[in-house]
């Protein structure tokens, strides 16, 4: 058991409050490692703890999809208030973002890494059965499949079940750096925008 959370079963699972999201993109990235991330479906629940995120800061992000403040019918929901779901596909794989920042400012945070918690088998089912953990979720693309997150869950308060933020654990320390997979956005790719829960297996790399 992880050292930052060895009072797991102490962990009340419910939604956290729509206020919690009211505060700036760099610190909601901060905030969200630790809290439990919960998707409620019909073949079971699942959930596991966010410990890696990154920062999306658009318009002035080149690596934003909102940079320049695009407003298209995919960035739209980064125009509305903060905790709510963005969910987009790349390269087949669905990745999932908090909406961040204030109305009209069209902010996110993605979800990088998750340490799995509850409904391990179906995360392993779902993973087609991956012998190792560690592979499950430790990437944007790997722990949406694992939790059966979808593009369906676009628009979705994040603050509301089947797709929901609970509270988790305070990591002990966060580490931060540049994002990943962004070569292209010209000094956007060394802002040091990632964070992500220090010494953690699941972190992404």
């Amino acid at each position: 058991m992880h050292p930052d959370h060895e009072n797991e079963k102490s962990i009340v699972v419910q939604p956290i409050e729509k206020d919690f999201f009211q505060m700036s993109t760099l610190e909601l990235s901060k905030s969200l490692l630790g809290c439990l991330l919960v998707k409620e479906t019909k073949e079971g629940t699942t959930s596991g703890f966010i410990v890696e995120t990154e920062a999306y800061i658009g318009p002035g992000d080149r690596a934003s999809h909102s940079y320049g403040n695009r407003r298209t019918k995919r960035t739209e929901i980064m125009f509305g208030e903060a905790g709510y779901v963005y969910t987009y596909v790349m390269h087949t794989h669905c990745l999932v973002n908090v909406v961040s920042g204030e109305l009209e400012k069209p902010e996110a945070v993605l979800i990088r890494a998750l340490e799995p918690f509850s409904g391990q088998s179906l995360m392993k089912e779902r993973r087609k059965g991956m012998t190792d953990i560690k592979n499950w979720t430790n990437g944007p693309g790997k722990l949406t499949k694992a939790m059966g997150i979808t593009m369906e869950d676009y628009g979705h308060p994040i603050f509301r079940p089947p797709l929901f933020l609970s509270k988790g654990f305070i990591p002990e320390s966060i580490s931060q750096g540049k994002r990943i997979g962004i070569e292209n956005s010209g000094e956007a790719r060394d802002y040091p925008w990632r964070f992500w829960v220090t010494g953690n297996k699941f972190v992404s790399r």
